[in-house]
């Protein structure tokens, strides 16, 4: 099955396919900026024959002046996946938290040195932690069906419990 993680950001959207990271970023604004980032996500949903994308859901508590942009841009690529028959898990924040770290009040730097010490995997530069959250998003779903290359500690997977993976439903598997 290939599984596409997704952290969605104004300014600097992570995705992991296949293991591999990236980030989409642009200076655009605005609808322009939304259709951007939602056109080149399908563009690598399609060219990957992604079967289902695991994005990091809303965070209802925080304080943020974008919060209303963010809702917009989530709400964009959300259409556009569902449009193209793309099926979409929504992973809860905290849920990505304690899959990555063990607890789910983990900050940003606990969560990529979790990340690094378990895996090896550096994590630096511009839009390192969205690419990091990214590569946990797609960890996720693929420990959610038993694929993940990784062991992950039962405290952490005890994350999964609590999303709703019914999309992944019917899907059939692939080779990775």
């Amino acid at each position: 099955m290939n599984i596409a993680g997704i952290d969605l950001s104004l300014t600097s959207t992570g995705y992991s396919i296949n293991g591999d990271t990236g980030v989409i970023a642009t200076k655009h604004r605005g609808a322009e900026r939304l259709s951007y980032i939602s056109t080149t996500l399908l563009e690598l949903c399609e060219e990957f024959c992604i079967d289902v994308a695991v994005i990091e859901g809303y965070s209802f508590a925080s304080r943020n002046s974008q919060a209303h942009s963010i809702g917009e841009l989530g709400g964009a690529v959300r259409m556009r996946l569902w449009e193209n028959g793309i099926p979409y898990v929504d992973v809860p924040p905290t849920c990505r938290a304690k899959f990555a770290a063990g607890k789910g009040n983990a900050s940003k730097n606990e969560v990529i040195s979790a990340i690094s010490a378990k895996t090896g995997i550096v994590w630096s530069g511009a839009g390192s932690d969205d690419r990091c959250d990214a590569w946990i998003l797609e960890q996720m779903g693929l420990a959610s069906i038993g694929l993940s290359t990784h062991e992950w500690p039962v405290e952490n997977l005890s994350a999964l419990e609590k999303i709703d993976w019914s999309p992944m439903d019917g899907l059939s598997r692939k080779t990775l």
